[in-house]
């Protein structure tokens, strides 16, 4: 159920997404191909581990880091990400992202063929767990994203970071002066 402002839960209760493109219910059977979304993350917090039924881009407007799971090494590894990276996560990966700042995040998130309404859209441990009797693959992806949960902590930004920040706000504010 959609909020008064549009916003709808995305992966986790303290999440917020709004559709653009395709909405919630999209899927396989149900198709518009895609969704694009603009998801708000809370300030240090970070999204529980899942993984997607089909590729996406994630385009971060702030300080996030993506936790992604190494098939070689059988562990997670982070990526930080500052304003405006993107990165594409390959179907069935697992992942979670987490919001560095004290301040919302605001993420642009293009995802091919699942809305978040889809069992597919958002794979958890549990779901992948519960799934794994079904399939062979899911017991696999359940260790991995149980690998993700062990170190979830959306970390912080570094001293470097921070300067830069308030460098852009101080630059936003001088040119919006013009």
């Amino acid at each position: 159920m959609a909020e008064p402002d549009g916003f709808l839960p995305f992966i986790d209760p303290a999440q917020r997404a709004r559709y653009f493109i395709g909405d919630a219910a999209t899927s396989p059977e149900r198709p518009s191909n895609a969704t694009f979304k603009l998801g708000v993350v809370s300030p240090h917090s970070a999204f529980t581990p899942h993984a997607h039924g089909g590729e996406h881009f994630v385009l971060s407007l702030g300080y996030a880091s993506c936790g992604l799971y190494d098939l070689d090494t059988e562990r997670g590894v982070r990526v930080a990400l500052t304003p405006g990276t993107l990165i594409r996560i390959p179907a069935m990966m697992p992942h979670s992202f987490g919001n560095r700042a004290g301040n919302p995040l605001l993420i642009l998130a293009a995802n091919t063929g699942y809305g978040i309404d889809h069992e597919d859209y958002a794979i958890t441990a549990p779901a992948a767990e519960a799934r794994g009797a079904e399939n062979g693959a899911f017991p696999a992806l359940a260790k991995a994203l149980r690998a993700l949960e062990a170190d979830n902590g959306p970390e912080t930004m570094t001293w470097r970071e921070r300067i830069a920040g308030r460098l852009r706000r101080a630059a936003h504010r001088l040119e919006a002066r013009r």
